[in-house]
């Protein structure tokens, strides 16, 4: 295959067990969750112990060619930093991890710097969720501003995801502004399906912002496989900010519950919609650079059986 593919957006956890929104969130079996009231099939039915591993994902890695990976979090999935730590010591050349903090409550500035010495080249912020009951937290407040600045001076970078639309765009230009050297990366394709999506997208005309596509297909969901809409919307991502600052994710296991993980991805590989060069950049060559891979892997491709 003629792309080194980099998966910018996934996720590895070995149990759920946390609570969002006062609501608890709790592995069960063949792949379950209870997740904020409701039992959702969180990962395919056959990861039946409900552990989404580093070992399953490279399995699948390795099937789809899937060079490296950016393992983000989410309040969702609880803290899972330690795994992740423990995971990239014996993976080195193979993932990305991005630390995060509890930031709901005051004293995660200092999380967030003994995270970064205990390793993490990443810090993110599922700033979706921090829209609390006792009042919303703004990425510039005091705290925040404190975090990003030391982030900045020690070149970490900020995997954030936004709320839906605009409603945290005017946060991040003071943000961008005031740390112009930090790297971010914006998640769930600025949640694209929906109204605003575009002044997400806008960030990444700062030198230093990127947009990754972590959950397209999730968003896409309900027009499926080949998911002309999502490509659709790359390509208007692309005329707002150029094909350079967008890189692909996939918001790995939730989203192959739907799909494979290979999927997830072979849609923009059989599009006729993108030109070589841009399928390129898109799927690797954007994120190799932007998060400094080096040494990459490049699995082979192993026939199937049904071929």
């Amino acid at each position: 295959m003629n792309y080194t593919i980099i998966d910018a957006h996934a996720h590895l956890w070995l149990k759920q067990d946390t609570i969002v929104d006062d609501l608890p969130i709790k592995t069960l079996d063949n792949g379950r969750s209870l997740f904020m009231g409701e039992v959702r099939q969180m990962i395919p039915p056959f990861m039946i112990d409900g552990v989404n591993s580093a070992e399953v994902f490279l399995s699948n890695m390795d099937y789809a060619q899937v060079s490296a990976a950016v393992i983000t979090q989410e309040f969702i999935d609880g803290f899972q930093n330690d795994y992740l730590l423990d995971v990239v010591r014996r993976f080195p050349n193979r993932f990305l991890m991005c630390g995060m903090c509890e930031y709901r409550r005051s004293g995660y500035f200092q999380q967030g710097k003994e995270l970064i010495a205990q390793g993490f080249k990443a810090i993110k912020i599922p700033a979706q969720r921090l829209f609390l009951k006792n009042g919303r937290v703004m990425l510039t407040c005091d705290e925040m501003m404190q975090l990003f600045r030391y982030m900045e001076a020690h070149d970490i970078i900020l995997s954030i995801d936004l709320a839906d639309g605009d409603m945290q765009v005017a946060e991040m230009e003071e943000v961008i502004k005031e740390c112009p050297q930090l790297k971010i990366a914006i998640g769930h394709f600025a949640m694209v399906t929906r109204d605003g999506w575009e002044e997400q997208v806008k960030l990444a005309r700062h030198p230093n912002v990127m947009i990754e596509s972590g959950g397209i297909t999730w968003l896409f969901n309900d027009e499926f496989y080949p998911f002309t809409g999502a490509v659709k919307a790359i390509k208007r991502a692309a005329e707002l900010v150029g094909m350079e600052k967008l890189m692909w994710g996939s918001d790995y296991p939730r989203t192959i519950t739907a799909i494979t993980y290979k999927m997830s991805y072979d849609f923009i590989v059989k599009s006729h919609e993108l030109t070589h060069e841009e399928k390129v950049m898109f799927l690797g060559e954007n994120a190799m650079k932007f998060y400094g891979f080096k040494n990459l892997v490049h699995p082979e491709y192993i026939k199937n059986m049904s071929e």
